[in-house]
């Protein structure tokens, strides 16, 4: 038989259920977030606030500490001077203007004194700086439109076998500079050229100057062996180019090649 569900009766007005009490105990309260919390909240702000202002107002009121004096108390700079007929583009920029700024042939080192100079130190023109390349007319198109700027040449020979020819080729930016001096090393490892890797220049980093001496020397039929060097290095916007060659194809000392490029770094 079923058991039939039975609903308590209602209660009586003022009358208390079974365990009334305990039920009112165990039922959870729901919290609320009062004004207090918010008011603490915006105490502290407004706390931070006149701590940050205070601390201006007394370090307004300070006097300012004073820094330390120089390692050098006068700096070695040029008088200004006002300008008169000798006044020149240099001389008016004597703090910003750099030596290759001038005359770049006067920075070319000079010949040992029992070489037979076979051209003097000076400007080398464009269309004859342009037949040093495999395919000049392509060099022309090319440099004359990323930024060459000029060339100082010098050449001698020594023990009429000896031949030394120094470039310095300037450019009209450091990039300019850069893409020459990467374009004409890269190359140079290439069996039909140094075949070797060359060697670093002490105090230059490795990607901005090296020398190679050839392998080997070439050799042609009714012709001397010739066995070349050459040293490729950027210092700012110019490239030292050295081409040093034995008509004999006797052997180059790599340490020759590398203290003739030292010398020429030092003039820049």
């Amino acid at each position: 038989m079923e058991h039939e569900q039975t609903l308590p009766e209602p209660l009586k007005a003022g009358e208390k259920g079974p365990d009334s009490d305990m039920a009112m105990a165990t039922v959870p309260r729901r919290r609320r977030r009062g004004r207090t919390t918010l008011l603490i909240a915006a105490a502290l702000v407004l706390g931070g606030l006149a701590g940050t202002a205070t601390g201006y107002a007394i370090q307004y009121d300070r006097e300012p500490t004073p820094l330390p004096p120089l390692a050098r108390q006068s700096l070695d700079t040029p008088k200004a001077l006002a300008p008169d007929e000798a006044t020149t583009r240099k001389t008016i920029n004597a703090n910003r203007w750099h030596k290759t700024d001038g005359d770049l042939s006067k920075l070319l080192v000079e010949a040992p004194s029992d070489a037979k100079v076979l051209a003097r130190p000076g400007y080398e023109s464009f269309d004859l700086f342009a037949t040093t390349f495999e395919r000049p007319d392509s060099a022309i198109r090319y440099w004359a439109t990323n930024g060459f700027r000029r060339a100082a040449t010098t050449v001698w020979s020594q023990n009429d076998r000896v031949i030394i020819e120094i470039r310095l080729l300037q450019f009209d930016d450091f990039s300019s500079a850069d893409e020459y001096q990467h374009e004409q090393s890269v190359y140079m490892p290439e069996k039909k050229y140094a075949g070797n890797d060359g060697a670093a220049i002490p105090g230059v980093p490795a990607d901005l100057g090296h020398v190679w001496v050839d392998s080997k020397a070439e050799e042609e039929p009714g012709y001397e062996p010739f066995r070349s060097a050459r040293a490729i290095v950027r210092r700012g916007d110019v490239v030292l180019d050295i081409h040093y060659g034995d008509n004999r194809g006797g052997k180059i000392t790599e340490a020759d090649v590398i203290d003739l490029a030292k010398r020429q770094l030092e003039r820049l």
